[in-house]
């Protein structure tokens, strides 16, 4: 979303265009009436870069990104040709990477396309950047792959298998693509994902919740109740709004998530949900709504913001698991605790995939049953009083053969 900013006295357009944050200061001085024209103006650039139809020089000719923006149309127009079969040389693994971003942009969030563009900048392009697309070899990314591994920066403590998957991920992408574009061979045939090691969930006991709610600083009760209670995502309570939290229905509509100080769209179609307030949450937002009533989001700080919550995990969460010697874990082992809860007690599957925003009860299954054996009757007991019923049986008929002989 552009907005407009003031430096030195005038109007600066503030907007985002392919993946860039650019600012552009306008010959407009900070008046009502320039507002309102710059507002038209960056209205209409936003509908073009929509489009797909925006071009840079027009609106701001002097500026040095201009140059920098006809360059990657330039790069853009020669791949396009070159994916035609006319000419054009196969770019770099680095230029192809910048167009490939470029036309991603509009269909990814600003946080996954930060994300994405880190991990190439800190992994991919130090190792192919330079190297033409066709010259990328099979040997060389199961090397780069093992590279992964043993990341310099990271002795005491190897990347992951699921953090290599993740850097792979996007350059698989970038390669399958440019086999389709420049018809050659994508150097990824044939290699998989490594295997990710299944890791166990630790929600919390019923009993630790309570110590936890009774420890915790006063002024985060109301937090970590409403945590522990809904199965709410980080994002999603960090970034909760009051216009949100319907008290006559007793529900909080979950609609919007804060990722990295911004707020966006949830994490998928499915989170978006509407979640019950248990007595306690109800309570719990009824007693946040006296200390935070007059601000915009129901959890924030001083200023009125959303809540960082690398700082809360820092400063609140982990201090109180050693204060009370409970094994220290993350803060989302809170949404498992909320869904073994809501299975302990006995609420139907249906009904809690809903309040985890999943689709389907399949997770369910997977991940939370062995917590709440008795709710799918599948701790043994049924086989084990089948086997007794039908041992009883026998062993009856048999004494009964017996006296008649």
């Amino acid at each position: 979303m552009a907005s407009i900013n003031v430096r030195n006295g005038r109007l600066q357009a503030d907007f985002r265009y392919k993946g860039r944050r650019c600012r552009e200061l306008t010959r407009y001085t900070d008046t009502a009436a320039n507002r309102k024209k710059l507002e038209k103006i960056l209205e209409r650039m936003e509908a073009e870069i929509l489009l797909g139809t925006f071009v840079y020089r027009n609106y701001f000719p002097k500026s040095a990104r201009a140059d920098l923006f006809d360059e990657l149309e330039s790069k853009l127009h020669a791949a396009r040709q070159g994916a035609n079969g006319q000419a054009g040389n196969i770019p770099t693994f680095a230029e192809f990477t910048e167009i490939w971003l470029s036309e991603k942009q509009v269909e990814w969030r600003d946080s996954h396309y930060r994300t994405v563009t880190g991990s190439l900048k800190s992994y991919a392009l130090p190792f192919f950047g330079d190297k033409k697309l066709s010259d990328i070899t099979k040997a060389e990314v199961l090397q780069f792959r093992t590279n992964l591994a043993k990341e310099p920066l990271r002795k005491d403590s190897p990347l992951k298998a699921s953090t290599v998957n993740k850097v792979i991920t996007p350059i698989r992408m970038i390669m399958n693509e440019a086999a389709e574009r420049y018809d050659i061979n994508s150097p990824f045939r044939g290699v998989k994902s490594l295997k990710i090691q299944r890791t166990d969930i630790e929600p919390f006991s019923l009993e630790e919740v309570s110590k936890f709610l009774t420890h915790v600083r006063k002024d985060f009760q109301a937090y970590y109740t409403v945590r522990f209670f809904t199965g709410m995502r980080t994002g999603e309570i960090d970034g909760l709004r009051w216009k949100y939290i319907d008290f006559e229905r007793r529900q909080i509509l979950i609609r919007e998530t804060v990722v990295n100080t911004q707020m966006t769209y949830t994490k998928n179609d499915g989170s978006q949900r509407e979640i019950h307030m248990s007595q306690p949450v109800f309570d719990a937002l009824q007693a946040q709504r006296e200390v935070t009533g007059d601000k915009e989001f129901v959890f924030c700080n001083r200023d009125g913001n959303p809540l960082y919550h690398r700082n809360v995990t820092r400063r609140v969460w982990h201090p109180t698991l050693r204060y009370l010697g409970i094994k220290r874990r993350p803060p989302y082992q809170t949404r498992h605790t909320a869904a073994t809860l809501w299975l302990a007690a006995g609420e139907t599957p249906e009904w809690i995939a809903r309040q985890m925003g999943h689709t389907t009860t399949e997770m369910l299954f997977r991940v939370y049953s062995r917590y709440v054996p008795n709710l799918t009757r599948q701790d043994g007991s049924a086989f084990d009083r089948l086997l007794a019923s039908e041992l009883n049986q026998t062993a009856k008929e048999e004494e009964k053969e017996t006296a008649d002989a």
